[in-house]
């Protein structure tokens, strides 16, 4: 733990940097919104049925999206369909692809300036602002068990199969984790989740890295997992959790599954893991000078730049130097006593008692 403490600067530029503006969010949903409407206006126009629901999933559900100055923001928003309601015109049901191309089509609109297009595992709509919705498409599975009760599983159109897959449990996996650490005694709001999104600046904090660094999904388990809490400290808990991130990675890049245990998110050779530990061994070395006996928060602040590549957490420390030096001003010189007339005056005043 750094005896320099930058947990206000942290928490700033975690709200000034990180956070996503109410504006932004705003206009994300919008944009939901609007696609979810072409969607079915397109769906009823060529006679095919709607989709029983729409869930956000991914980090835009999560609420751990982070700033991005080109706006490369990607929101998932996945469509579920009834099994039988992705059937083609001779009563056959859709395959995965098929399926896919069907919303593709549903989302055309002459107004956009890019059409959909399918993507292995979603039909993707890009915007020219440079962020992009991305609709994972699925089919909801009925069935009954052994006592007659109904089963319901829901298949994700991935490549050319239907795959078992659910991201809301990925949701729900991850608020239950910030669920358990606000009932450990964060009243506020999650320190985990500022961690989860400060890790996420730091992956993508160089536009080169963006397109190789690991998965937000990939990120966000590894942080649950390795989750160093450190309470009024979150520059603390960020570099410890950096360290046992970093323990981890060192033993196997392999990141398993959060819900659906049997699969991994990467395995033992992914590249894109190993992009990230690497930025992050860096980003730890970098932090070392906190360990100093002779450290100054200049230095600290300066460190902290260089890991999220900004001049914030510095400027943040001259506005605070700058502020204190005021403070410590001597006052103006004080006025000269009283001064006395050179000859009587005249009372400017009736007489008696006013």
């Amino acid at each position: 733990m750094s005896t320099i403490d930058c947990n206000k600067e942290m928490k700033g530029y975690h709200t000034d940097e990180v956070t996503l503006s109410n504006d932004d969010q705003k206009e994300m949903r919008d944009r939901r919104d609007n696609g979810r409407t072409r969607l079915r206006n397109g769906l009823t126009k060529a006679g095919k049925p709607l989709p029983k629901e729409f869930s956000s999933q991914g980090s835009y559900a999560m609420r751990t999206m982070v700033q991005d100055d080109d706006s490369d923001y990607d929101i998932d928003d996945g469509v579920y369909f009834e099994k039988d309601d992705l059937k083609d015109a001779n009563g056959n049901h859709l395959d995965a692809r098929g399926a896919r191309q069907r919303v593709r089509d549903a989302l055309k609109d002459e107004r956009l300036a890019y059409d959909a297009i399918v993507k292995t595992n979603c039909v993707r709509q890009k915007y020219p602002e440079g962020y992009h919705i991305d609709i994972p498409v699925y089919k909801i599975v009925r069935s009954k068990n052994a006592s007659g009760n109904e089963v319901v599983e829901y298949e994700l159109a991935s490549g050319d199969n239907w795959v078992k897959s659910d991201a809301r449990k990925v949701t729900r996996w991850y608020n239950d984790a910030v669920g358990a650490e606000l009932q450990a005694g964060d009243a506020d709001t999650s320190q985990l989740r500022r961690v989860t999104k400060l890790t996420k600046k730091m992956a993508r904090s160089r536009s080169t890295w963006k397109s190789k660094t690991t998965s937000g999904i990939c990120i966000t388990k590894l942080i649950v997992d390795q989750f160093v809490s450190a309470l009024e400290r979150d520059d603390d808990a960020l570099r410890e959790t950096w360290k046992a991130i970093q323990t981890k990675l060192a033993l196997s890049l392999r990141i398993v599954h959060p819900v659906y245990t049997n699969t991994n998110l990467a395995e033992a050779g992914d590249e894109s893991v190993a992009f990230f530990r690497d930025c992050l061994n860096d980003a730890i070395e970098t932090l070392k000078v906190l360990d100093e006996h002779d450290c100054t928060r200049k230095k600290v602040c300066k460190a902290w730049d260089t890991v999220f590549s900004t001049d914030y957490f510095s400027n943040q420390a001259a506005k605070d130097e700058s502020a204190a030096k005021s403070l410590l001003r001597p006052a103006a010189a004080v006025a000269a006593g009283p001064t006395f007339p050179n000859k009587p005056v005249t009372p400017n005043k009736s007489s008696g008692f006013a």
